[in-house]
């Protein structure tokens, strides 16, 4: 999907992940927060038809061909429509608790364990300064990679493919967890759809 982006729906109710995230931050982040980089980015590309084909996962991936005048906005704003798409999808109540398969299969061949991988990927979202997310993604070889970035920053413009990200600038958690960004990590391990980071993973590897 393309210019004009819209505010993807997401596909449950604003109270489904409770009590692990509650609603109202889950109105004002989807609603407010995701609305905004929707509207920003689209503001941003009006003049610009010819990135107009583009979906917003490709503008962020080639970020380096944007318009100078542009590119920053892309980057904030594109990176912030990307980053909550995926968010929401992998929040999705249900489905597998845990990886398993293919994917619970490399995620021990790359970290040890399931456990290690959330230590590993807790540790890198819980130490980044400031805003920011957490990522697990498939790299140029194919192996899975846990890391962190600022902003709205996505590892598709570093040419890795992420299948799960968690959210850790403060409007993601800091009605019900203030300054306590390790409790919301380990907290929203339990809300993690692991159906829908299976299908990532298999679409990022290209099956």
């Amino acid at each position: 999907m393309g210019y004009p982006f819209e505010l993807p729906a997401l596909g449950y109710d604003q109270n489904a992940l409770e009590p692990h995230i509650d609603a109202r931050t889950m109105e004002i982040h989807h609603g407010k927060h995701h609305q905004g980089y929707t509207n920003n980015l689209n503001a941003a590309l009006e003049d610009y038809s010819d990135l107009h084909e583009f979906s917003a996962e490709q503008l962020v991936t080639r970020l380096a061909d944007i318009p100078e005048a542009i590119r920053g906005a892309v980057r904030n704003n594109g990176g912030g429509y990307v980053n909550h798409s995926l968010f929401w999808a992998i929040m999705a109540p249900g489905g597998s608790s845990s990886p398993s398969g293919e994917l619970g299969s490399a995620i021990d061949a790359a970290f040890g364990s399931f456990d290690d991988l959330k230590t590993a990927l807790g540790s890198a979202a819980g130490k980044q300064f400031g805003s920011g997310w957490g990522w697990l993604s498939v790299g140029p070889s194919g192996i899975l990679h846990a890391s962190a970035t600022a902003n709205q920053d996505n590892p598709l413009t570093d040419g890795f493919k992420p299948i799960l990200g968690v959210d850790v600038w403060e409007h993601a958690y800091y009605l019900n967890y203030q300054n306590r960004r390790p409790d919301y990590i380990s907290a929203w391990w339990n809300v993690v759809n692991w159906d829908v980071v299976a299908e990532n993973y298999s679409e990022a590897r290209g099956e």
